[in-house]
């Protein structure tokens, strides 16, 4: 299950943080400069704030409708957050939508494309004109398992290398060092494996992708 959680702003412990820059329009600017420039930036502080349409409870089932958890990522048991970056224009448009931490496996790429297929949000307002405002949220990926069986990685259409104790090892090999089964726990890191030349022990070509999982020193 997909959890999105939503707190208030100015708060930047909790799980939702709005961020951007205060503006003043100078004594000399005139109102179409300011309705100009107002389009541009990003504010903090606001009258109104954003609205997706039927309230942010209908944005977190938005997502948890629509967020695919990668088959890879999947496979490989990855649970954490994406937290993903994207601001509100003044016309309620989601832009500069990109995420701001790794996860792996196909995990930001998704939490990326939900958020900028959301519908269009009524925008903040601020001083009786609507202006730009700024979110991070964190999109969870949680998988109820503590497991990893080998069979399972071999069978599907990724490939898999392991890194254990500094050497690389296919699949198999890899299966007779930690078992059938392993705790994901284990795993320091899981990547996409590009070596500069392709040994056909490791990278299997009719698989669609290959990740190199690095075991943590026992």
């Amino acid at each position: 299950m997909f959890y999105l959680y939503y707190m208030k702003r100015f708060f930047v412990f909790f799980w939702m943080v709005f961020y951007g820059c205060l503006c003043y329009a100078g004594s000399g600017a005139n109102t179409d400069t300011v309705k100009k420039s107002d389009a541009k930036r990003v504010f903090l502080s606001v009258t109104i704030e954003p609205r997706y349409p039927g309230g942010m409870a209908a944005f977190n089932r938005y997502v948890t409708r629509n967020l695919h958890y990668p088959d890879a990522a999947k496979l490989m048991c990855i649970n954490g957050k994406v937290y993903v970056s994207f601001s509100i224009d003044t016309i309620g448009r989601v832009t500069d939508v990109s995420a701001i931490n790794c996860l792996g496996a196909g995990c930001e790429a998704e939490a990326v494309k939900v958020v900028q297929r959301s519908k269009p949000w009524k925008p903040a307002i601020k001083n009786g004109r609507p202006v730009k405002v700024q979110y991070i949220i964190p999109i969870n990926f949680t998988m109820e398992t503590n497991r990893i069986y080998m069979e399972n990685l071999i069978a599907s259409g990724y490939g898999f290398v392991f890194k254990i104790n500094g050497k690389l090892y296919p699949a198999d090999d890899a299966e007779r060092i930690i078992g059938k089964s392993f705790n994901p726990e284990k795993i320091e890191i899981a990547e996409p494996y590009n070596p500069a030349f392709n040994d056909p022990k490791l990278v299997r070509h009719r698989k669609k992708e290959t990740y190199l999982i690095s075991i943590k020193s026992s």
